[in-house]
């Protein structure tokens, strides 16, 4: 049992859960459960490692579940197949989520009438976003503290209504509900009555970071960054790849919010980087590129969880190259793995790889002071109504 901002408990299940297994689902659920209302905890069950449910295991969740109407059980992650096992039959008791970051977001909204059934998603949106539980969980506080930022500010009766407007400017602005809370907590506060950011201009997305993604949508970030991930394979000539972007509210943070190629439990180890050996901190420390040509010679991975991670995923060399910013700064960092050793990019390809880093930083911070400000704005005008 994993607790989660003290809210919630996060019980993952994988495999095929066949007749057979639905008994020991049930009594799995039966000990969660009650483990969890003793505690005055929501239970969160991660089914992305669910390959099939058989009818006697989803009517096993349901005479376990019925009841809960009042407090649902959320389940992440659920693989079509199961998605359409889970929906085929009514279950009162269960609220479908894309993403642990949006059930945690519910769960953080610490009220009934906030918990609501999250957006329709298929198979392509949900194996880019169930990546990194324990990072979405060490995030998920910051959901809470923008809720209490929009109370003080706006008046707002409580947190139900703050997470509303949250949500609303998420939905609205097709901005992540983490990064818009995020932005919440960080930005300066409003400057006038009516505006935020009184004066500012809207400029065009920069042309050079939209010539890897001609067919990604500028303003849904997701785009941009499943459009430049598999860019970096490409021009690497890369068998995966991840990009890692800087968290404004944790200054040395790292996560990572794209990937391409790596299984489930690099993905897990690498979802929130605090610093070194992972060679995407080191990039960024050294404000420029850095090459491992061998995971496991490599004095600071060898050994270390970070390198037994990219081994046990196929990887043994790695190149990272940091996102550079007008200003010098660093605002996150693309890396790409080789399945055989040895330092295997020429000049050209580094060259192009680095371009690219610098492109999807131009067009993070065009994001930053375009979409977010204007979900920011949306805040703002809707926040004095809502109060």
């Amino acid at each position: 049992m994993q607790p989660v901002a003290e809210r919630a408990v996060v019980l993952r299940l994988s495999g095929s859960i066949d007749a057979l297994g639905a008994g020991g689902l049930g009594r799995e659920l039966g000990l969660r459960l009650r483990r969890a209302d003793e505690g005055g905890l929501r239970l969160v069950l991660d089914m992305s490692g669910v390959c099939r449910l058989s009818s006697t295991a989803v009517d096993t969740l349901a005479a376990h579940t019925r009841h809960r109407t009042a407090g649902p059980v959320l389940v992440t992650g659920a693989t079509p197949q199961v998605r359409g096992a889970l929906t085929r039959t009514p279950l009162p008791g269960i609220l479908l989520f894309p993403s642990l970051e949006d059930a945690l977001a519910t769960v953080c909204a610490d009220s009934p009438a906030a918990v609501a059934p999250a957006r329709e998603y298929g198979a392509e949106e949900t194996s880019g976003e169930l990546f990194g539980l324990r990072a979405k969980a060490r995030t998920s506080g910051i959901i809470g503290i923008a809720q209490g930022i929009l109370i003080a500010r706006y008046g707002l009766p409580g947190p139900a209504a703050a997470f509303a407007l949250l949500r609303a400017g998420s939905q609205h602005h097709n901005v992540p509900l983490r990064v818009l809370a995020s932005a919440v907590v960080t930005a300066p506060p409003p400057r006038t009555a009516r505006e935020w950011f009184p004066g500012r201009r809207h400029t065009a997305p920069p042309f050079g970071a939209l010539e890897f993604a001609e067919a990604a949508d500028p303003r849904d970030r997701r785009q941009m960054l499943k459009a430049t991930v598999y860019a970096a394979v490409t021009l690497a000539d890369a068998d995966a790849a991840e990009i890692h972007l800087s968290d404004a509210v944790q200054d040395e943070a790292l996560l990572m919010e794209a990937h391409h190629g790596l299984d489930a439990a690099y993905r897990d180890c690498l979802a929130l980087v605090t610093g070194p050996p992972a060679v995407c901190a080191r990039a960024r420390a050294a404000g420029r590129p850095v090459t491992v040509p061998d995971v496991a010679t490599d004095p600071e991975l060898a050994g270390h969880a970070v390198g037994r991670a990219a081994l046990a995923a196929g990887s043994r060399a790695l190149y990272a190259t940091p996102m550079v910013t007008e200003d010098g700064g660093c605002s996150g960092v693309i890396c790409v793995h080789r399945s055989e050793p040895g330092a295997w990019l020429a000049a050209g390809e580094a060259a192009a790889l680095d371009s690219l880093a610098r492109d999807l930083a131009a067009w993070r911070s065009w994001y930053r002071r375009t979409v977010v400000q204007d979900a920011l704005e949306y805040l703002h005008a809707h926040g004095p109504a809502g109060g």
